[in-house]
């Protein structure tokens, strides 16, 4: 079994034997719905942002994929933006009370974290698959 979930020997491992090659528009829908880079129909995820072990639709192994950190670094930059500017704008414009800060921030922070999370996570997971990227290798050169 190859680093993509393919068992099968002289198989393209991102299934364009059995699957068809995807295109970057489809990988891009499968990953916004969270389901399989491969097939497109399992789901991703057993829990929230659990990957499950592979898909139960067809058999694709899922621990080719390492986003890392990749999804909340995102999630966190565009978070960052978008809450930071509005509570500037809402300090400058109205000057509300620390109270009033708490109560429209700590929410706005919790939406704009969790809610595109699990959608980052799995449409990194699923561009990763559709272009191939694995680690880093060295590669062995002839000394000359």
């Amino acid at each position: 079994m190859n680093q993509y979930g393919s068992d099968q020997h002289g198989s393209d491992p991102h299934g364009s034997d059995h699957y068809g090659a995807t295109t970057l528009s489809q990988a891009v829908l499968r990953g916004v719905a969270c389901k399989c880079p491969r097939c497109g129909r399992g789901r991703l995820f057993s829990g929230y942002v659990r990957l499950r072990p592979s898909c139960e639709t067809c058999g694709l192994d899922y621990a080719f994929n390492d986003p890392g950190d990749g999804p909340a670094v995102f999630v966190i930059l565009f978070a960052g933006f978008v809450v930071v500017a509005a509570a500037l704008i809402v300090e400058v414009k109205y000057q509300p009370p620390f109270w009033v800060h708490a109560m429209l921030w700590i929410p706005a922070v919790l939406a704009t974290t969790l809610i595109p999370l699990r959608v980052i996570k799995s449409l990194l997971i699923v561009l990763q698959y559709h272009h191939r990227a694995a680690e880093g290798r060295l590669v062995q050169r002839d000394p000359q």
